[in-house]
């Protein structure tokens, strides 16, 4: 790293960090991506309850508003806020419970059918080489949100792994996520459509 000689870039004063971070010129040039701070400053004991769940609150709010794909009887899908990948969607039941074993056989079934019909419609609207299919349970097993059990699905690319998340911890994402939201939402299959 180079030494910070205090030249740096024009602007850099306004946004260097308390760490000299951003602001300090080295063989990187940084990528920001500050969305994700209110996700990293809240922490994992940010969701205490049902009240403040954002899987329990987003099914009051518009599917817009909460970036909801689809809305079945006991589960629904939701893309994920600070996605890996474009698409990259949540299966969450309505229930605030945080493991697996918590689902009733009914939501069970259903978590599973969406999950399925979730990889169908992100092949249909964009044509991902594989998939990443996963549930983090509780806070040592990595969950973000351990108190609110979520699926992930995460379309993947050959060569989606590029040199951005290794060297600056950022995946650079092409698409906006009202735009994601609304692609997946229109293919989704309805009642009376055939898979």
């Amino acid at each position: 790293m180079q030494e910070n000689t205090g030249a740096g870039y024009p602007g850099d004063a306004g946004v260097t960090d308390d760490f000299d971070l951003a602001g300090v010129p080295d063989a990187f040039q940084r990528l920001w991506t500050p969305h994700r701070l209110a996700y990293i400053k809240g922490g994992q004991h940010q969701f205490k309850n049902e009240n403040d769940c954002p899987f329990c609150v987003g099914p009051g709010r518009t599917d817009e508003e909460a970036l909801i794909v689809h809305r079945g009887k006991t589960c629904y899908v939701v893309l994920n806020l600070f996605p890996y990948n474009p698409g990259h969607l949540l299966v969450c039941p309505y229930r605030h419970v945080p493991d697996y074993t918590d689902l009733t056989v009914e939501e069970t079934a259903e978590f599973a059918e969406i999950s399925q019909t979730a990889m169908r419609v992100l092949r249909k609207v964009s044509n991902p080489g594989g998939f990443n299919l996963g549930m983090n349970q509780g806070v040592v097993g990595g969950a973000g949100i351990a108190a609110h059990l979520h699926q992930h699905i995460v379309p993947r690319w050959g060569g989606d792994g590029n040199f951005f998340p290794i060297i600056a911890q950022t995946k650079a994402i092409t698409q906006t996520l009202d735009e994601v939201r609304q692609l997946v939402a229109e293919a989704w299959p309805g009642e009376t459509d055939a898979e």
